[in-house]
């Protein structure tokens, strides 16, 4: 099987659209992840707004918490490195030469992972909610092709 899929997966034609769609999606969720890991601050300003608070009284009421939720972030950052790793793996391979359940694993992915942020950042007002919406877009494209074939 793994010798059938890995010659499939570089014949022309066979699911290059769909496949490119699903890597782009892949390396969406590798650039969500470097940033979390590299750039996101602990708290953003929309996060007291939403708990009803402000950032000094965080400080004070939670004093290890600025110091904290960075090193969360750098775990979470680093589950969404992996899953674009493996998106982009699954695109390449077993979404491009269309294995059995391929569409599946990938169509659960997007619901697991850049879905869910999604709808969290809809829950809580997110100012990046929009944004994050258009992620999605790589997603629901790559699999639309796949079921067209293409």
């Amino acid at each position: 099987m793994a010798r059938q899929v890995a010659a499939s997966a570089g014949t022309p034609g066979s699911g290059q659209l769909s496949s490119g769609a699903l890597a782009l999606g892949g390396i969406i969720l590798i650039g969500l992840g470097l940033y979390f890991i590299f750039i996101r601050p602990a708290l953003l300003p929309e996060d007291p707004r939403f708990m009803g608070t402000t950032l000094e009284h965080i400080r004070v009421a939670f004093p290890g918490l600025l110091l904290w939720l960075p090193r969360v972030f750098w775990v979470m950052g680093g589950y969404m490195v992996s899953t674009g790793l493996l998106t982009c793996y699954l695109a390449r391979t077993c979404f491009r030469s269309r294995a059995p359940g391929a569409a599946w694993i990938a169509a659960l992915s997007a619901v697991t992972s850049i879905g869910l942020m999604v709808v969290v950042n809809f829950l809580i007002d997110s100012d990046f909610r929009w944004l994050l919406l258009l992620f999605i877009a790589p997603w629901l494209v790559a699999l639309g092709l796949y079921a067209r074939g293409k």
